[in-house]
C-alpha cells in the first residue's frame, strides 16, 4: 500500500511538473534576451556595468522558466505560459559616462503573445517606441516604458492594444502630438505620459477613456484649452497636466470630477478665476493651480473644503482678501500663497495648521517680525523670501529637527545669526541673502551636515576667520559675496562645493593653492577685493572649472602660459581691472572647449533641487557698464575680458580660434600690432570691445562673417583704411565706437574713402518694438535682475536660449523716425 502510495506520489509530481513547465519557444524567447544584454554589456568596456537580477535564467538551470527571477506565469490548469515580465532596472551603471540600449534587445520578447504585464521601466533604451513589436502582444493589460530614453511619436500600434489598463510612458524623449486614436483605449485605468515633449492640443477623444482614474500630462509642450470632454471621465481620481502651454480658463465641468483627489493645473498659462465649481470635489486633497495667469479673489470657500492637505495658489493674479477671524475647516501640510498679495503680518489662521511642514508666502508685503507661533510649529520648509519682514530671527526656530529649508532673503532681517542655529542639522537650504544679517557667522552652522546650499551674500556678516566646513560636508553653493569679511581668503570648505562666490569683501593676500583641493569647483568669484600676488597656474588642476571672475583686485605679473593646459570645461573668464603685465600667451586654444563650443547646457548643479532657488546674477562688463547675467542664462554664455590690464604685445590670432564667445573685450591695454583676421571666426561673438589700445592696420574685412555681432568698440586706437561692409557691420554705425581714429574711413562714419561715394548705411528692418535704452531684447531671461532656476535632489521631499534679437542703433533710430 505504501509503495503504491508512493508511485501515485511521483506520478502526480512528474505530471505537475510537465503541466508547470513553461513553453520552450518563450523559454528560448527569454534566454535570447539575456544573450543581447550580456553582449551589450560586453562592448561597453569603459563603463562598469552589469545585469541585475535575472541570474536565474540559464539553459542549465534545473528550475523552470516559470520560477526564474521576474517572471509570472499563468495559475491556470493546464496552461503555463509566460503572462508577465518584470523587467525594470536591469541594467546597473557604475560610471558617470552614459550607456545607450538599443531598441533591438526587446525583439525576442515581442514573441511572448500571451504577455498581459510588461514593465521595461527605467533601462536607458534608445529609440522609437517599436509600434510593430508591440502590435504582437494583442493581450497586454499593463505596459511601463517609464524612465528610458524612447524617442519619435507614439506609435498608431500602441492605440490597438484595446486590453491595455495601465500605461506608462513617462520620462522618455516622445514628441509630436497625442493621436485622435487614443479614444480606443477605453479600458485605461492609469495613462501617464509626463515628462516628454509631446505637444499640440489634448485631443477631444480623451473623454472616451471614461474608465481612467489616473490622466498625468505634465510637463510636456501641450497647448491650447483643456477640453471640455475631460468632463466625462467620471472615475478620475488623479489630474495632472501641470508644465505645458495651455491656456484659456479652467473648464468648469472639472467640477463634476467629484472622485478627484488630486488636481494639478501649476505651470501653464491659464487665466479667468478659479472656477465656482471646484467647491464640489469634496475628496480634493492637493489643488496645485501655481504659475498660471489666475485673476480675482482668492475665494473663501476654498477655505471650507476639509479634504484638502496640499494648497498651492502661488504666482498668480490672485488676491488675498485678508479676511479676520477665518477659520479654514481643512489642516494643511503644504500651503503656498506666494505673490497673493498678502499684507501686514503673517496670517495668525497659519498657526493652526499643526501639520504643516511646508509654507511659501514669499513676494508679498509682510510686515512685522518672524512670529515665534511659526518658529515653534515646527515645519519642514519655510520660504518667505521678497517682503518687508524685520527684526532678528528667535533662537526657538534652530531648535527644530524638522526645517529643512529656511529662506529668507529680501527682507528687512537684522542682528547676528542665533549661536544655535548648527541644532538645526536638518536644514539642506539656508538663504538670508539681501538683509542686514551682522556680525560673524556663528561656528555651530559647520554642525549642519546635511547642508548643501548657503546664501549669506548682500548682507553686513564680518569676521576673518569663517566657520570650517570638513571635507566630507555635503555643501555644494557657497556665497558670501557682498558683505565685510577680512583676511586671507577662505579655503576650508566642502570638496562637494561646485559653486562659491566671495566677491565684493575685504579678502586680501594672494590665491592660495589649497583651492585645488576642492577639485569639483565649477563657478568660482573672487572679483571686488584686495587680492594681490601673481595670477595662479594652479588653476589649470580644476580641470571642473568653468567660471572664473577674478576682476577689480591687484593681482599682477605675467599670464601663465600654463594655466589653461587642462581646463576644458572653462566658459567665462574675468580678470579685468587688475595689474596684469606682459604678452598674452600665444598658445594652442584646442584646449579651451567651453570657449569653442556653443555653450547650451545649464551648470550641472541644477540637478540638485526641486524648488525655486534664486541665485544672485553673474554680473560682467558688457558694453563699457555692468550687466548681470541671471543664472538661468549663465549655461549659454561664454566671455573672456582682460580689460583694463597693461598687458602689452601682438594679439595672439589664436584667439580667433573660440568660436563660442559672446564677448571678447582687451581694452585699455597697451596691445600693439594689427587686429587678427581670425577674429572673424568669432562666429558667436555679439559684444568685441578692442579700445584704448595702441592697434594699428586696418578693420579685417571678416569682420563682415559676425552675423551676432551687435557691439563693436574700437576707438582709441591708430587704425585706419576702410571699414568693411557686410552683414552687421552694415548696422556697425555708431561714430563713437571708431573715435580718436584718424585713419578710418567708411559709409559708418560717413567719411568718405578715395574709392566710394557716400551713402547712408543701410536700414535693417524693425523687428521688435522696444524701448530707446534697450540693446537687446531677452525672451524669457532679463538682464540685471535675480532669477530663479530650478535644481533637483532626490532626498528633497518637498515639491514646488535665449536668442537675442539684436536692436542696433540704426533699428532705434528708423523706430523714432516712424514714430513721429
Amino acid at each position: 500500500m505504501a509503495k503504491q502510495s508512493l508511485t501515485i506520489t511521483i506520478f502526480f509530481f512528474f505530471f505537475m511538473t510537465l503541466c508547470s513547465t513553461c513553453p520552450i519557444d518563450q523559454k528560448n524567447a527569454l534566454l535570447k534576451f539575456k544573450s543581447s544584454l550580456i553582449n551589450l554589456t560586453l562592448n561597453t568596456a569603459n563603463l562598469d556595468v552589469f545585469i541585475n537580477g535575472i541570474d536565474s535564467w540559464d539553459h542549465n538551470n534545473a528550475l523552470d522558466c516559470c520560477q526564474w527571477e521576474r517572471v509570472l506565469c499563468s495559475s491556470k490548469p493546464n496552461s503555463s505560459s509566460v503572462i508577465g515580465l518584470y523587467l525594470d532596472t536591469l541594467l546597473v551603471v557604475i560610471s558617470t559616462d552614459s550607456m545607450v540600449v538599443p531598441t533591438s534587445v526587446l525583439m525576442p520578447l515581442f514573441g511572448i503573445k500571451t504577455l498581459k504585464l510588461l514593465d521595461i521601466s527605467s533601462n536607458k533604451i534608445q529609440g522609437e517606441i517599436p509600434g510593430f513589436g508591440l502590435a504582437n502582444l494583442t493581450k497586454l493589460a499593463y505596459l511601463n516604458m517609464m524612465g528610458n530614453k524612447f524617442s519619435g511619436s507614439i506609435p498608431k500600434q500602441v492605440f490597438k492594444l484595446k486590453s491595455l489598463k495601465y500605461l506608462d510612458l513617462s520620462n522618455n524623449f516622445l514628441s509630436g502630438n497625442l493621436s485622435h486614436e487614443v479614444g480606443f483605449l477605453r479600458n485605461l485605468r492609469a495613462f501617464k505620459l509626463d515628462q516628454n515633449s509631446l505637444g499640440g492640443s489634448i485631443p477631444m477623444e480623451i473623454g472616451n477613456l471614461k474608465k481612467l482614474e489616473e490622466l498625468s500630462l505634465g510637463i510636456n509642450i501641450f497647448d491650447g484649452e483643456i477640453p471640455a470632454s475631460i468632463g466625462f471621465l467620471k472615475e478620475l481620481k488623479k489630474l495632472d497636466l501641470s508644465h505645458n502651454l495651455l491656456s484659456m480658463e479652467i473648464p468648469f465641468v472639472i467640477g463634476e470630477l467629484t472622485n478627484l483627489t488630486t488636481l494639478v493645473l501649476g505651470g501653464n498659462r491659464l487665466s479667468g478665476e478659479i472656477p465656482l465649481s471646484i467647491e464640489k470635489l469634496v475628496k480634493l486633497e492637493t489643488f496645485d493651480l501655481e504659475k498660471n495667469m489666475l485673476g480675482g479673489e482668492i475665494p473663501l470657500w476654498l477655505f471650507g473644503m476639509e479634504s484638502l492637505k496640499n494648497l498651492h495658489l502661488g504666482k498668480n493674479n490672485l488676491t488675498w482678501n485678508g479676511a479676520k477671524g477665518l477659520e479654514p475647516k481643512f489642516q494643511l501640510s503644504k500651503l503656498s500663497l506666494s505673490s497673493c498679495r498678502v499684507e501686514g503680518e503673517i496670517p495668525s489662521w497659519i498657526s493652526k495648521q499643526k501639520g504643516l511642514d511646508f509654507l511659501d508666502l514669499s513676494e508679498n508685503k509682510l510686515e512685522g517680525e518672524f512670529p515665534l507661533w511659526l518658529a515653534e510649529m515646527e515645519v519642514g520648509g519655510i520660504i518667505l523670501s521678497d517682503n518687508k519682514l524685520g527684526g532678528s530671527l528667535s533662537p526657538r526656530l534652530f531648535e527644530s529637527r524638522n526645517l529643512s529649508v529656511l529662506a529668507l532673503s529680501r527682507n528687512n532681517f537684522s542682528g547676528e545669526l542665533p549661536e544655535n542655529i548648527g541644532e538645526a542639522s536638518a536644514i539642506m537650504i539656508l538663504m538670508l541673502a539681501s538683509n542686514q544679517f551682522s556680525g560673524e557667522v556663528p561656528k555651530s552652522i559647520t554642525n549642519i551636515y546635511r547642508l548643501l546650499l548657503l546664501d549669506l551674500s548682500k548682507n553686513r556678516f564680518s569676521g576673518s576667520n569663517l566657520p570650517a566646513f570638513g571635507d566630507d560636508a555635503l555643501l555644494a553653493y557657497v556665497d558670501i559675496s557682498s558683505n565685510e569679511f577680512s583676511g586671507e581668503i577662505p579655503t576650508t570648505f566642502s570638496q562637494e562645493t561646485r559653486i562659491l562666490a566671495m566677491g565684493n569683501n575685504n579678502f586680501s593676500g594672494s590665491i592660495p593653492k589649497n583651492l585645488t583641493k576642492l577639485t569639483l569647483l565649477e563657478h568660482l568669484e573672487l572679483n571686488d577685493n584686495n587680492i594681490t600676488g601673481e595670477l595662479p597656474s594652479f588653476f589649470s588642476q580644476i580641470s571642473t572649472l568653468e567660471i572664473l571672475i577674478l576682476r577689480n583686485n591687484s593681482i599682477h605679473g605675467l599670464i601663465p602660459h600654463d594655466m589653461f593646459n587642462n581646463l576644458s570645461s572653462l566658459r567665462i573668464l574675468d580678470v579685468s581691472n587688475n595689474k596684469l603685465v606682459g604678452t598674452i600667451p600665444n598658445q594652442d586654444t584646442k584646449n579651451l572647449l567651453g570657449m569653442i563650443n556653443t555653450p547650451k547646457t545649464l551648470s550641472s548643479i541644477r540637478d540638485v533641487f526641486t524648488i525655486p532657488i534664486e541665485y544672485n546674477d553673474l554680473i560682467v562688463n558688457w558694453k563699457s557698464s555692468k550687466q548681470g547675467i541671471s543664472h538661468n542664462s549663465l549655461g549659454i554664455y561664454s566671455l573672456l575680458d582682460m580689460s583694463r590690464n597693461m598687458l602689452f604685445g601682438e594679439i595672439p590670432s589664436s584667439l580667433g580660434e573660440l568660436k563660442g564667445l559672446k564677448l571678447l573685450n582687451m581694452s585699455h591695454n597697451r596691445l600693439t600690432g594689427k587686429i587678427p583676421s581670425s577674429f572673424g571666426n568669432l562666429e558667436s561673438v555679439e559684444s568685441l570691445d578692442l579700445s584704448h589700445n595702441k592697434l594699428t592696420g586696418s578693420i579685417p574685412p571678416t569682420f563682415s562673417k559676425l552675423l551676432e555681432l551687435s557691439t563693436l568698440v574700437l576707438s582709441n586706437n591708430l587704425l585706419s583704411g576702410k571699414i568693411p561692409l557686410g552683414g552687421q557691420m552694415d548696422t556697425m554705425a555708431d561714430a563713437a565706437s571708431y573715435a580718436n581714429n584718424s585713419g578710418l574711413c567708411g559709409m559708418q562714419i560717413h567719411v568718405l574713402c578715395s574709392d566710394q561715394k557716400l551713402s547712408p548705411p543701410r536700414v535693417v528692418e524693425e523687428e521688435d518694438d522696444e524701448s530707446d535704452d534697450e540693446w537687446f531684447r531677452w525672451e524669457g531671461v532679463g538682464f540685471g535682475y535675480s532669477a530663479g532656476f530650478f535644481l533637483t535632489v532626490g532626498i528633497l521631499y518637498f515639491s514646488g536660449y535665449v536668442v537675442p534679437k539684436k536692436v542696433n542703433n540704426t533699428q532705434r533710430r528708423r523706430r523714432r523716425t516712424s514714430q513721429h
